[in-house]
């Protein structure tokens, strides 16, 4: 199987050296130091689950230099997608079968627009993992899965024969029956986590013991799980209790990878975390106040450093 990874960053990075150490053939689309990086040293992955060092990878900025892949898993950041889906077309083959794994619930309808519905399946990765220095990936946390899932039944055979690689590579894989519900299911959590530790600049265990921070947490996640049903999502009954019982089981020091973009100076995904919430509520005729105070309140941070 030929695997072509679009964004080499903390998901693309640490799931394709996992890939590529089990044999298969993949490639990295990225720029930037980090290509250079890649190009000169390889591909480092640091962390507590499966560190490793592939000392030459396959790596260009451009994906029509590669042949043309079987699976495409694409992780770019959320406001890069329109414009790498445009890049990543005329490198695909007519049975391509490209997965996102990105945060946001959004990015499979820009691919499925740009690229055809056919293509586009969905993914879901649950991972802590940040570029650490060009050409490193650092994965911290105690679990580091993907959820994969067919939005037509004629991707069904291409997505089991991507999770049968994942599987043959080490890592924990489920297909999945709902690939949209477990999008939102990841976004509820994922979306209140980014916002409040963003918003205190403080790790999750302040942010979920604090007796005033807590509440505004589970409000985020309320909002999100309430613009989710208004869309037709079959959320379970008991979300909301779920949710916070992953909040509460995360260490203590973890950072939603937005609080390390934000601490870096680089770009922010909250256009499409709160803000999306608080779009989507507005378009449902429902109130999403507090994703639409944490997405003010970042939004002088979107575009980065000034």
């Amino acid at each position: 199987m030929r695997i072509l990874v679009i964004g080499a960053g903390g998901i693309g990075g640490y799931f394709g050296a996992q890939l590529a150490r089990a044999g298969f053939d993949v490639a990295f689309v990225a720029r930037g130091a980090h290509l250079a990086a890649l190009r000169e040293h390889g591909l480092r992955i640091e962390g507590t689950l499966a560190p490793l060092h592939l000392p030459q990878v396959a790596a260009d900025d451009d994906p029509a230099r590669f042949a043309r892949a079987d699976v495409v898993m694409f992780c770019t950041k959320l406001w890069d997608v329109e414009a790498a889906a445009q890049r990543l077309a005329p490198a695909l083959a007519s049975d391509s079968l490209v997965i996102p794994f990105q945060n946001g619930v959004e990015s499979h309808l820009i691919l499925r627009r740009v690229l055809g519905e056919a293509r586009v399946a969905g993914g879901v990765a649950q991972i802590s993992a940040t570029i650490k220095a060009p050409g490193v990936i650092e994965q911290s946390g105690p679990y580091a899965r993907l959820r994969v899932g067919a939005f037509l039944p004629a991707q069904h055979a291409r997505v089991q024969a991507f999770a049968d690689a994942c599987k043959r590579a080490g890592i924990d894989v489920e297909v999945v029956d709902d690939v949209e519900r477990a999008l939102w299911e990841k976004f509820v959590f994922l979306n209140a986590v980014s916002g409040l530790t963003c918003l205190t600049r403080q790790p999750i265990g302040v942010v979920r013991a604090d007796p005033d921070i807590r509440p505004v947490l589970v409000a985020a996640i309320e909002e999100a799980v309430a613009v989710a049903r208004a869309r037709g999502v079959r959320l379970a009954e008991d979300i909301v209790a779920a949710t916070l019982k992953i909040v509460d089981w995360l260490p203590a020091q973890m950072r939603a990878s937005m609080l390390h973009d934000l601490t870096r100076g680089n770009r922010l995904e909250a256009p499409w975390l709160a803000g999306a919430v608080a779009r989507m509520a507005r378009e449902a005729g429902l109130a999403a106040p507090v994703n639409a105070a944490i997405y003010a309140a970042l939004k002088p941070y979107v575009d980065g450093a000034r």
